[in-house]
Parts: C-alpha cells; sequence; structure tokens
C-alpha cells in the first residue's frame, strides 16, 4: 500500500487499448479486501470523495494550493476541459463499451465516468496541464480469506481494489508540471490517501454488515 505496485501493470485491462498515448504513472494495492461482487462499492467510494478527506494535512494543504492557482492561473477553466480541449476518451471506446454504463457520477472531484464494468471502471479529467484517468481494477488476492491458493479468483475468494494513474501531458509546460509534483504526489498526498481509503471501506464494511465502524 502507498508503493505502486510494477506487477500490476503486467494484465492488460480494457483502457490500455483506449489509451495508448497515455503514461502509466503508477499502480497501486489498495487496502480494500471484498468478494467478488464488491466492486461497484469501491467505485461509488471514489466517486463521493473529495481531496479535503485526505488524513494528511499538508495533502489537504498542497490541493487547496492546487485549486487555487489554478483559478488564478486558468488552468482549470472550462475551455481546458473534457469536451473543449482534449476530446472525451468515451469517443474511444469500442462499441461494447459504448453500450455499458459510464458509472456514477463524481459529486465533488473533477471527474467525469467514461466506462464500468464487473471489474474495471474509468473516469477522465483534463485542464490546461494534462489529460488524466483515474482507472480503478478488482483483482482477486494471491491467497483467499482461508490462507489457500485463490490465483483464478474463484466465487469464495478475496479481492482487493487497485488504483492506476494514466495521464497525457499538455505539451511542454505540461510535461514540467507533472515531473515537479511527482515526488509530492508520491510521497505525501497518495500514502495518507490509500490508508483514509482503507479506513472509509472498514466503515462501510461494518455498516454493510450490521457492526459498527
Amino acid at each position: 500500500m502507498g508503493v505502486p505496485n510494477p506487477q500490476s501493470t503486467v494484465r492488460r485491462w480494457r483502457i490500455d487499448d483506449i489509451t495508448p498515448d497515455f503514461q502509466n504513472c503508477g499502480v497501486w494495492d489498495l487496502p480494500t479486501p471484498g468478494g467478488r461482487d464488491d466492486f461497484p462499492r469501491l467505485v461509488q467510494l471514489f466517486a463521493g470523495g473529495t481531496t479535503a478527506d485526505n488524513p494528511s494535512r499538508i495533502a489537504r494543504l498542497l490541493f487547496a494550493v492546487r485549486w487555487k492557482l489554478g483559478a488564478l492561473l486558468g488552468w482549470d477553466d472550462a475551455d481546458s476541459g473534457i469536451g473543449r480541449r482534449v476530446d472525451s476518451l468515451r469517443s474511444r471506446l469500442p462499441a461494447d463499451l459504448r453500450r455499458a454504463a459510464p458509472g456514477p457520477a463524481f459529486s465533488t472531484l473533477p471527474f467525469t465516468p467514461v466506462f464500468l464494468l464487473e471489474n474495471e471502471s474509468a473516469a477522465e479529467m483534463a485542464n490546461s496541464t494534462m489529460h488524466g484517468v483515474l482507472h480503478l481494477r478488482w483483482v482477486p488476492d494471491q491467497r483467499g480469506a482461508d490462507g489457500g491458493q485463490n490465483a483464478q479468483g474463484d466465487a469464495d475468494g478475496v479481492y482487493h481494489g487497485q488504483l492506476a494513474v494514466l495521464v497525457k501531458p499538455n505539451g511542454l509546460f505540461g510535461r514540467a508540471y507533472m515531473a515537479g509534483i511527482k515526488p509530492f504526489r508520491h510521497l505525501l498526498v497518495y500514502p495518507p490517501l490509500l490508508r483514509g481509503i482503507g479506513r472509509e471501506w472498514q466503515d462501510l464494511s461494518a455498516q454493510g454488515s450490521g457492526g459498527t465502524a
């Protein structure tokens, strides 16, 4: 948790065929153990999230500074977003994915859903610096809850989520910007973010089982 998982990039996902011109910025294992059919709950958790929920005060400050700079410098203006500066990735989808539900709308975060499958979802955002994708996957643990092998992801096995971030920088400025914020994202933003997701997941699991958080 909190460290990019290079082994997770071996499997090919549907998003890989849609974003060949995007950079994979890393894949993180999420502390979200669940059953085979629990993926929609993970997607909904992300859709309802907000940067103000990050457990780290430093991370919240970094996000606040970023949004303030974006407002002052026009990085997040409507003309730089999806459908204006860049086309939505939905225009790249094959027929079967276009027929699939795009997924739940994000309540606060500036993402737009692209597609939702039983074990994979994608949402996109764009601004003056980049076109980005938040990609969620639902993968089987190598071992099930009883300690036995679960590599095949059988119905009784234990699964967990993975988060991948894909980015297409906007020109030289976008590449410089993404390179400049990389240390902050990997050291100060993602670790507490993933811990917070784990706690929220535990709370949801307790509520779903009739327990208390």
